[in-house]
């Protein structure tokens, strides 16, 4: 398999974040990547100048990255045909290639922990009090053999219980617990889609999705986002030519963007997916997420689109409420649809963690004050952050959000990846615009979460400062292509 310049890059990962020549740590993880398997023998690299723009290096820097695995016998540089992995070590003929993730805000994660700050995956830094103190109070059942496909009775007992709390009756056997939300849409993604099926989806949107989709060998359609959420009236043009096997949204708090979809309009793209027999599903994991909480009003703004139509399949987790390490989601969807759902997640692991599951049915008793209590944190790391970027890069674009984890920020000129890049270089991780885009759009854009302590925060927006001033050709940065030195005062960032 030959790798997109995107995918590259991305698997690339903190690549130079250590210590040397920024070409000798190009070559290191270039040569992880052929030992791994990651780049198959006879993989194509990109040439020497795009891969350097998008890395924000020096084409020689590329250049004496690929001359130094050529001499070692992993790469072959030829004129006329480029530079591909050399086929020393050929795939045995009928052995399947399994799709990997080339999601910079996973592979972030994959990486050992270091100096880089990241502002990638949003989640939790750590989990809150009242988590160790369900756990403390945890009692195991005395005869339960532990295995529950569909999901522990109390905790599907629990999950019914509020959504009828937000005005939406439902019936245990609506629910199904899975591990995540990242689950859920994957147990969705198998049952529901097929290879070369369609799959609706906004653009930019939540890239785990996206990845999921792709494992499928699914096409996406993507429709953009405005600022009110998805471009209904494209939506519904879609689902009537093209008749997609599944469409997948974010109303709430949309994730990359923080949008919010009106309730008409919602109604509307209800209406259109049962009309034209499209499965809808609507994440909702960040819909609890939303700043106007501070009077205690519970579940401001618009419903779930479960509210405008029984067909709807909502997705929830505790993982954004709570701690990503809770490893909780759930799907709410008609009952036959759940029961499919149980016989697959059945076969793929027999069901979720009991301990923690007998913790979330704790956990959503009282499950407004907690929601309360994540609101007022976020609220603050998000006058916070935006205030930092407005002192220290006031030529971002940097709207406020009314909910959720993140900022949807647009840089005046260039590119997020290759921004990226060069920030990574000083310490701090973020997630390009374009890696969540399946129009290819975005490309301006950077996805920042405020969920890091403030004291860490405004060390983030100081690295990104600095590595803006490298960047930027009117604050005397180095032309398109240079080559920078890792910069000495890196180290001398407390946090």
């Amino acid at each position: 398999m030959t790798p997109s310049l995107g995918e590259l890059v991305a698997w690339l990962g903190r690549w130079s974040a250590g210590r040397g020549p920024l070409y000798l740590l190009l070559a290191a993880r270039v040569r992880q990547l052929i030992d791994e398997g990651l780049l198959p023998p006879g993989a194509a690299l990109p040439p020497d100048r795009r891969l350097a723009g998008a890395l924000s290096v020096g084409r020689t820097t590329v250049v004496a990255a690929y001359e130094t695995l050529r001499q070692e016998g992993r790469l072959v540089r030829r004129q006329g045909s480029g530079t591909r992995v050399a086929p020393a070590a050929l795939t045995p003929p009928g052995e399947a290639r399994v799709t990997e993730t080339s999601n910079p805000m996973f592979l972030h994660l994959l990486e050992p922990v270091d100096d880089v700050l990241l502002l990638s995956c949003a989640a939790p830094p750590s989990p809150p009090p009242v988590l160790a103190e369900a756990y403390a109070r945890l009692v195991l059942p005395a005869d339960d053999l532990g295995y529950h496909p569909a999901g522990l009775p109390a905790l599907r007992a629990a999950v019914a219980r509020r959504y009828a709390h937000r005005g939406l009756p439902t019936d245990p056997a609506q629910i199904l617990v899975t591990t995540g939300a990242q689950q859920a849409i994957g147990l969705l993604t198998r049952l529901l889609l097929a290879p070369g099926d369609g799959v609706l989806v906004e653009a930019p949107t939540y890239p785990g999705a996206l990845d999921l989709f792709r494992e499928a060998a699914a096409a996406p359609d993507p429709v953009p986002v405005g600022p009110d959420g998805i471009d209904v009236d494209a939506a519904i043009r879609v689902m009537e030519r093209h008749r997609p096997a599944l469409a997948y949204v974010i109303p709430r708090f949309h994730n990359p963007t923080g949008t919010v979809l009106p309730p008409l309009l919602g109604r509307r793209l209800v209406e259109a997916a049962e009309a034209y027999g499209v499965p809808l599903v609507d994440d909702e994991v960040l819909g609890d997420l939303h700043f106007g909480e501070a009077d205690g009003g519970a579940f401001p703004g618009p419903p779930p689109l479960s509210a405008y139509g029984t067909e709807v399949i909502g997705l929830g987790s505790l993982s954004k409420t709570v701690w990503g390490g809770l490893r909780i989601g759930w799907v709410r969807g008609p009952a036959p649809l759940i029961a499919r759902l149980a016989r697959l997640k059945a076969l793929h692991d027999l069901g979720s963690d009991v301990p923690a599951q007998l913790v979330a049915a704790r956990l959503l008793d009282d499950f407004d004050a907690l929601v309360r209590s994540r609101v007022a944190e976020l609220r603050a790391g998000h006058d916070l952050l935006r205030a930092e970027l407005a002192r220290l890069l006031p030529s971002w674009d940097c709207p406020p959000a009314t909910g959720g984890q993140t900022l949807w920020v647009r840089l005046p000129y260039g590119d997020g990846v290759s921004f990226a890049q060069l920030a990574l270089r000083h310490g701090v991780a973020v997630l390009p615009g374009s890696t969540m885009d399946a129009l290819g759009g975005s490309t301006r854009m950077l996805r920042l979460h405020f969920l890091l302590p403030h004291d860490t925060l405004v060390a983030a927006v100081r690295r990104l400062a600095a590595a803006w001033a490298e960047y930027a050709p009117e604050a005397g940065a180095r032309p398109a292509g240079e080559a920078a030195p890792r910069p000495a005062a890196l180290n001398a960032i407390t946090v």
